[in-house]
């Protein structure tokens, strides 16, 4: 059986869990308040975009590397067999542009 606790311990237990229940409200006060809850989004905001942003630059570093390993031989020389045929394009395409902005002149 357990022991009868005397008014001195129960006003105690009382007074000790109205600070733990003034604590836990200060606390639900600081997560509600708006500036928390805007600060906390702009949080979520800025490593949604720095992640997006990271996996952007990883993707275009990665085929970056890929076109150009393209064009360079197991060796890292030049590949005049592929670069060629691409810089000709090239030329063709920047001619086109300029005829047809002269055209609509």
């Amino acid at each position: 059986m357990p022991e009868a606790r005397t008014p001195a311990q129960i006003e105690a237990d009382i007074v000790r869990r109205r600070e733990q229940l003034a604590e836990t409200l200060d606390e639900i006060g600081v997560r509600m308040h708006p500036r928390t809850i805007i600060g906390d989004a702009r949080a979520r905001v800025a490593s949604t975009v720095d992640h997006t942003a990271g996996r952007a630059f990883a993707t275009v570093n990665r085929l970056v590397t890929d076109v150009t390993a393209g064009f360079r031989g197991d060796d890292g020389a030049p590949r005049p067999e592929r670069i060629v045929p691409v810089a000709l394009v090239a030329v063709g395409v920047v001619g086109l542009l300029v005829l047809s902005a002269r055209r609509k002149r």
